[in-house]
């Protein structure tokens, strides 16, 4: 199921050991989903604001106009803000219809830089849901960002587009060269060059560690929702970050797919071992050597006596959170796409020191059944509380250690987005656009419930004393 292509493995395993060594950061300026590789919701920022007023600006710095769909999560960072969307804001007058857009602007004051759009897939809704945009969240590493498309590419382009007035790299026949335009430094389509099938949308929030990409393909199942067209097509990838030539790939969810796979790795150093943990379509967790894919540990996100029913009616789950490392730790909810509604769900705990298949032994705690429903969230832990929240609209704080429940908050609204604790509070949106800020800590207490106007699908994200929240059309800086 492992394919492995023409790898320098003492040059790659070198620098992993460089990184495990002096930090991830020590290298590039980077930004990305959850704020670092392990994907703890969890930010150092202070000076964030408790209180604001989209009627009337209060505390609003500026607010960016965005397409009428937007799930992709805000990434700060150089001065500017990137978001994946629609294109229904139709910044370029030459580009009309539907498409999948990622808009820079400027952090400062929110002016529009520049965009990347993308045309939408030939096959329709069974590849490229009409008008979702793009929902992958980019990584940035110095001049570069990389995400997914909505055509199933992993693009990584210049940050500056064509503002610079320079064509980087070796694209350089982009049809669109306006100073709004993206400047493309390579693409690599998984569906041409892998024979990826996504169901629906492909939306991996992609990851990089030393010189590789991580990537979650998006591989699924067809419009019937039982055949599975391309079983063999990798779920998992890592590519070269500077020329974006295919350096590993991975198949193990195989005919076990339930239905998409719209989850993102997560990397860490466990006990001195590097690894690249990978959400499967099958419900089951991988952790990976970065540098060649081999396989240190799997484990299963549903119970044994799990069913899988189509339409959403039985008991096994995808994973669409995003898998946390924490004090060698891996932190995981399962759930199913919004539209099956509620259901039984899980929130897992899984030592990451083991080897092999440790479903059996790696449970470190574990809830669900009727104490959890099914979660598209990612988890935060700070100071060993996690905050975690289900799709039925439950925000729960927890012991991070041994699961012991503090409290509950009841946000009345479907919740697809994350909790994100930042300066002492712990922001959440839900689906009638209401952001709750919940003080943090095992008292439950909240401080303030803002209405943003419509949906709020995405996580809050604090950068250089602001706070940035995007409802479904537009991107706020909130600040004091």
């Amino acid at each position: 199921m492992l394919k492995i292509k023409g790898v320098k493995l003492l040059r790659l395993m070198a620098g992993f050991l460089v990184l495990s060594t002096i930090g991830f950061y020590a290298l590039l300026e980077t930004a990305m989903w959850g704020g670092s590789p392990a994907r703890n919701m969890v930010s150092d920022e202070t000076g964030l604001p408790a209180k604001w007023d989209p009627d009337s600006g209060m505390n609003i710095k500026w607010t960016g106009q965005l397409g009428s769909q937007t799930y992709g999560n805000p990434v700060i960072i150089g001065g500017k803000v990137f978001v994946g969307t629609n294109n229904q804001a139709e910044r370029n007058p030459k580009l009309k219809g539907d498409r999948g857009v990622v808009m820079a602007f400027r952090e400062s004051d929110g002016k529009f830089l520049w965009q990347a759009a993308h045309d939408k897939l030939a096959a329709g809704r069974v590849n490229d849901w009409p008008q979702q945009g793009i929902c992958s969240s980019p990584f940035v590493e110095g001049e570069r960002i990389y995400y997914i498309s909505n055509r199933a590419q992993v693009v990584c382009a210049d940050t500056e587009g064509f503002l610079d007035g320079e064509n980087d790299g070796p694209v350089t026949d982009e049809e669109y060269t306006s100073d709004i335009d993206a400047d493309f430094v390579w693409k690599y389509d998984m569906i041409d060059e892998l024979d990826v099938f996504p169901h629906n949308l492909a939306t991996c929030s992609p990851l990089l560690v030393g010189d590789l990409v991580f990537v979650v393909t998006g591989n699924g199942v067809d419009e019937t929702h039982i055949n599975i067209p391309s079983p063999s097509a990798p779920s998992f990838i890592a590519l070269n970050k500077t020329t974006g030539e295919l350096v590993w790939e991975d198949a193990s969810p195989g005919e076990n797919i339930l239905h998409g796979q719209w989850s993102n790795p997560a990397y860490d150093v466990v006990n001195g071992q590097p690894q690249v943990v990978f959400p499967g379509g099958d419900g089951w967790l991988y952790s990976m050597v970065p540098e060649t894919g081999e396989h240190i540990w799997k484990f299963n996100c549903n119970p044994e006596d799990a069913v899988w029913e189509l339409g959403g009616a039985g008991t096994k789950n995808n994973i669409i959170s995003t898998p946390v490392i924490y004090d060698n730790k891996v932190y995981v909810s399962v759930g199913q796409d919004p539209e099956h509604g509620e259901g039984i769900g899980h929130l897992w705990v899984i030592d990451a020191t083991q080897k092999g298949d440790v479903t059996e032994s790696a449970v470190v705690w574990h809830r669900g059944y009727d104490d959890y429903n099914r979660s598209m969230s990612t988890v935060a832990i700070h100071d060993d509380i996690l905050y975690t929240a289900d799709l039925s609209g439950f925000v729960y704080c927890l012991n991070a250690q041994n699961g012991e429940h503090y409290w509950t908050y009841d946000a009345f609204a479907a919740i697809w987005g994350s909790p994100y604790y930042v300066d002492g509070k712990v922001y959440i949106g839900d689906e009638d656009g209401d952001v709750a800020i919940l003080k943090a800590g095992k008292k439950k207490e909240l401080l303030n419930e803002i209405n943003m106007a419509n949906a709020v699908y995405t996580t809050p994200v604090a950068k250089n004393g602001t706070l940035f929240i995007t409802n479904q059309s537009k991107l706020f800086a909130i600040t004091m």
